[in-house]
């Protein structure tokens, strides 16, 4: 027997009506079943069909969860690991703009150094200028 090849419209034997569950029976409501149904094998194999379908139905939702989770650890990680080149970036322009800062103030303190010297160089030149024209009065 083909299951593809049964067509048969009345179920008439213990055969077709197997064959006629096996091919029609996730169509079947369980709670409307046709007269050919109305055996106690068939309500149990409806009901055993029932208890699989909705283990189906509930791994697939299991399924779902589980990458809805997987989804949101990603989108988790991706925020994480965005924030904290952020920050990154942050301490680096900190540390540059601290570089620059010491650079300036060493920039400053050198042309300070400078200054002094000049002025000390142009006292210096002062003093002997006066002792010159001491010694050459």
């Amino acid at each position: 027997m083909e299951l593809k090849k049964f067509n048969s419209i009345q179920v008439e034997t213990e055969d077709q009506r197997w064959l006629k569950f096996f091919k029609d029976g996730e169509r079947l409501n369980d709670e409307a079943l046709p007269d050919w149904m109305i055996t106690q094998e068939m309500k149990q194999a409806m009901s055993t069909l029932s208890t699989f379908s909705e283990k189906d139905q509930q791994y697939y939702q299991y399924q779902a969860r589980q990458e809805y989770l997987r989804e949101q650890r990603t989108i988790q990680s991706e925020l994480e690991l965005a924030n904290k080149r952020e920050e990154e970036a942050k301490r680096r322009e900190e540390a540059a703009n601290k570089r620059e800062a010491l650079a300036l103030r060493e920039k400053q303190a050198s042309e300070s150094r400078e200054a002094l010297a000049l002025a000390e160089i142009e006292r210096l030149k002062a003093l002997l200028a006066q002792k010159e024209e001491r010694i050459f009065d």
